[in-house]
């Protein structure tokens, strides 16, 4: 951080969030909105001009997805702070955000205040996170695991609970609903059952035990 004055860029390819975006940096006097992008790619080309402290960029962009794109920014800085935005509160897009090298993750609605707030949380602590975002985490890590299944199995089995399909598990999870399948029909196995409701049904047993 070269001033007292951080520069920042914003990337979002929402035109109605520009203006808001504008106005809501009209108001900070410790930090200074640099240039505003509709595309990783814009962004990139401007880069070494601005050399920004802090990048705030959409999760996903039509020409390259903004969580990818965290990657192309750390080739350019391995320092810059990054602050992903999403309107989408997914747990395995919030861990490829994290995995990619965000800094920080937000929800949409940004509004002025909050904004500001994980502007200062980057500042001064290096990282930032919606309240709804770290609800989210901790209930993750802090739901039921089973010592007899694999981490996939479980997180699997976790949305089986929630009464997720298979397509809507393999999504979640960036595989193919083959993928999930097959991890389900081992999960039968090692409960030696035949159908998803009397798996859930052993399930609940298994933890009233």
């Amino acid at each position: 951080m070269k001033s007292n004055i951080l520069k920042v860029i914003v990337i979002d390819n929402d035109l109605q969030f520009h203006d808001a975006y504008k106005y809501y940096f009209e108001k900070y006097l410790d930090y200074s909105l640099e240039g505003i992008y509709v595309s990783v790619a814009d962004a990139l080309s401007d880069y070494d001009r601005i050399l920004p402290d802090i990048i705030v960029t959409e999760a996903s962009m039509p020409d390259e997805c903004g969580i990818e794109g965290i990657g192309h920014f750390r080739k350019k800085d391995p320092d810059v702070n990054i602050i992903t935005v999403s309107a989408m509160s997914d747990f395995e897009l919030i861990k490829r955000a994290f995995k990619n090298g965000a800094n920080g993750y937000l929800t949409k609605p940004v509004s002025k205040k909050r904004l500001y707030h994980a502007l200062n949380s980057i500042k001064y602590e290096g990282a930032t996170m919606s309240n709804d975002i770290a609800k989210k985490v901790i209930s993750m890590f802090q739901r039921k695991s089973y010592d007899s299944f694999s981490d996939r199995e479980n997180e699997i089995i976790d949305y089986l609970g929630q009464g997720a399909t298979y397509k809507t598990i393999a999504d979640k999870l960036f595989v193919t609903p083959s993928t999930v399948n097959f991890h389900i029909q081992n999960i039968y196995l090692k409960l030696d059952v035949n159908s998803k409701s009397e798996a859930l049904s052993k399930l609940r047993l298994l933890d009233s035990a």
